[in-house]
């Protein structure tokens, strides 16, 4: 791409020294031979960590401002309120009718977003596309665990294993992502499913904000 910076010729090892030669007061400590040799390591930081336990936010007066300024110069309401979701039964009644699941689709343990999805070490912890139900719904929908599914809404669909365990709620569906395309056996992922809105107040995406149904595939 005829980029010859010195820094672009920088592997992951080099990256990763870098990083840690900081002064920061968290990262004291924190060397790369232990992280080779553990695995991981704690930032430095007291136990319990409660960092603004003695305020020091981040704000223009430096509390917790439950009246902000900054959001009413914005033209914005200064006060906490509570904005339905999209895809909500407040906003769009008759397509949380069509779609009464609530997809969540975060990261899997193993993988960072798509990242390290190629690694096969970590596809198999992760061991293939799932989505979790709560057993009142997968009884509602004649699904079972281990059973092959559907996810699906009107931006379109992938598949996935059904797990079904009561430690989730009741309404929502969670599918541990994002799996490649070509590694998925179907060619899609939860991305199908997600819009391509914006939120209204920092233009970030929406991506939490999707309602799907779920049925044997």
């Amino acid at each position: 791409m005829g980029m010859r910076e010195p820094h672009f010729r920088d592997d992951d090892v080099t990256l990763i020294r870098q990083a840690l030669d900081t002064n920061a007061p968290k990262l004291q400590g924190v060397t790369f031979e232990q992280l080779l040799a553990r695995g991981w390591m704690r930032l430095n930081v007291p136990t319990p960590y409660l960092p603004y336990a003695e305020g020091g936010f981040t704000t223009p007066s430096g509390k917790c401002e439950l009246v902000s300024q900054r959001m009413a110069e914005l033209g914005l309401d200064p006060l906490p309120a509570y904005i339905p979701p999209y895809e909500s039964v407040e906003r769009d009644a008759a397509l949380v009718a069509r779609y009464p699941l609530t997809l969540i689709s975060s990261p899997a343990h193993t993988f960072l977003n798509t990242t390290f999805a190629n690694i096969t070490s970590l596809r198999r912890q992760a061991r293939e596309p799932e989505v979790l139900l709560h057993p009142a719904d997968a009884e509602r929908r004649g699904i079972s665990p281990g059973m092959r599914v559907t996810v699906r809404n009107d931006r379109g669909a992938f598949a996935a294993t059904a797990r079904v365990e009561p430690s989730i709620r009741e309404g929502v569906a969670w599918a541990p992502s994002i799996w490649w395309g070509k590694l998925a056996g179907d060619d899609a992922n939860a991305n199908q499913t997600t819009s391509q809105r914006e939120t209204d107040l920092g233009h970030g995406p929406v991506f939490y904000d999707n309602q799907v149904e779920v049925e044997a595939a």
